[in-house]
């Protein structure tokens, strides 16, 4: 018998923040797919002079949310616009920094989440 689409979002409602990430993860791996949301072409960035600034933007990095600051609320809503998480589950992830928000994610677009968490009010590192 086959789940309907809303037994599935029932279920997937329940369970835990980490349950969803892993359930992601092996759906990817599974289907071949990437959940990842698509995100809008960045501006180029400016002609560094040489190749090896080209290299270092190609590499993943990890945008961690190092302080929330005063404005809790505003950097709330930031991590759920860049995590697509709920309520609940972004408000976890700011109320645990330092914590990671994205993983592996390519140098500019990192800068544009540090940017949004930044302008919201928090202190944001790229490791």
């Amino acid at each position: 018998m086959a789940l309907s689409r809303e037994e599935i979002l029932e279920a997937i409602a329940e369970m835990s923040v980490i349950d969803v990430v892993e359930l992601i993860e092996a759906m990817e791996e599974k289907f071949g797919v990437s959940a990842a949301a698509p995100v809008a072409a960045a501006a180029a960035p400016a002609d560094t002079g040489g190749d090896e600034a080209g290299e270092a933007d190609d590499a993943p990095v990890d945008v961690h949310l190092a302080e929330v600051g005063d404005k809790k609320v505003n950097v709330i809503k930031a991590v759920r616009a860049i995590t697509g998480l709920g309520l609940k589950d972004a408000k976890g992830l700011v109320d645990t920094a330092p914590s990671v928000i994205k993983e592996g994610v390519v140098k500019a677009e990192a800068d544009e989440y540090a940017k949004q968490l930044e302008d919201a009010g928090a202190k944001v590192e790229l490791k």
